[in-house]
């Protein structure tokens, strides 16, 4: 995704964001410089240029001076996904340029190793349930102990053991064989999975509709159910609303509650269920949970749409925190669905 705000400042650009900036400014008439680059090199300065977004005149002619006039009337230039794979396209073969694309589009990291440890690990092991135990022993030695982990328990158990055992009597896998894997992995799973990872339009919208506040959020859903009544129960049944944390387990909420300003927290629970504010009181001490308490009493009436900003607030904290594996959210699409 491009940057948002414009770049005026060269001390805010990486070197790989400088290199394709100066790319950008040479245009597609001095492509020869792209063939001097080795493959990783030209994968980092077309993922800096996909990104780039907006760069000012000023940030160019101090990087570039001597290329200004070469620019466009304006003096500024733009990086796009589309402007990266028209410059690539003029030298490189189709089928590179696309490789390259699908790379910058899919999972982020630098090497596939990398990549991988970005991969759901449901995804990943259904794909590997389908390959050689030898093969997977070597992509599970590869990536990090707690993805591989997470992998091994989504594996057939049968399976899962002979690539156990296979990892055990491991030899140091030759180079060779080593470059095959991950061509392999890379043409035939992130290719296929960049192509594939579209966001189902419904979860794209429940997390929209996690962002109203509370009227609108009824109003939209009450409006969808009369037009779409199928929609919106997918839709209700994706989302993730503040009473859901009632679903954390103890360990849960304390890390939760330390990770939440304690004035959000107070605001957040005046428009609390009892019992969902009984369950954080519960997990706080006999002290905290008092002053916790004089400290809502002490507000007096506050308005829904700061209570709702507040719990808006804790859900997305929680998220957060779910992301880093800090904590997990049970989802209200099933009592086994987990949220990493």
């Amino acid at each position: 995704m491009a940057r948002a705000n414009v770049i005026d400042d060269p001390k805010k650009l990486s070197g790989a964001e400088k290199a394709a900036v100066v790319m950008l400014a040479l245009g597609e008439e001095h492509t020869d410089l792209w063939a001097q680059l080795d493959e990783e090199e030209i994968k980092e300065v077309s993922q800096a240029m996909s990104g780039l977004g907006t760069v000012t005149s000023n940030v160019v002619e101090e990087l570039l001076v001597e290329f200004v006039s070469g620019m466009s009337s304006s003096g500024t230039i733009m990086g796009s996904f589309e402007q990266t794979q028209r410059l690539l396209s003029s030298f490189l073969p189709a089928d590179k340029v696309d490789a390259l694309m699908e790379e910058i589009r899919g999972p982020a990291g630098r090497t596939m190793w990398d990549k991988l440890g970005n991969v759901n690990e449901a995804v990943l092991a259904n794909y590997l349930k389908n390959e050689y135990p030898q093969t997977v022993a070597v992509v599970l030695s590869k990536i990090k102990a707690d993805h591989a982990a997470r992998v091994l328990s989504s594996l057939p158990e049968d399976f899962a053991l002979e690539c156990v055992q296979r990892m055990l009597r491991m030899e140091p896998v030759q180079r060779e064989i080593l470059d095959k894997i991950e061509q392999t992995l890379r043409v035939e799973f992130m290719s296929n999975l960049a192509r594939t990872s579209k966001r189902d339009s419904h979860e794209l919208m429940a997390e929209i509709f996690n962002n109203f506040d509370r009227q609108t959020e009824s109003r939209f859903v009450t409006a969808l159910e009369e037009r779409n009544r199928e929609s919106a129960e997918r839709i209700r049944a994706l989302m993730f609303v503040f009473e859901d944390l009632g679903k954390l387990d103890p360990g849960g909420v304390q890390t939760l509650l330390r990770a939440v300003e304690k004035d959000q927290l107070a605001l957040a629970l005046k428009g609390a269920s009892d019992g969902l504010r009984d369950m954080f009181f519960s997990n706080m001490s006999e002290r905290a949970a008092k002053i916790m308490r004089d400290d809502m009493d002490s507000m007096g009436p506050v308005r829904l749409k700061d209570v709702d900003n507040a719990q808006m607030t804790m859900v997305q904290v929680a998220k957060d925190l779910a992301a880093k594996g800090e904590i997990m959210l049970a989802g209200q699409g099933g009592d086994d669905e987990l949220i990493y």
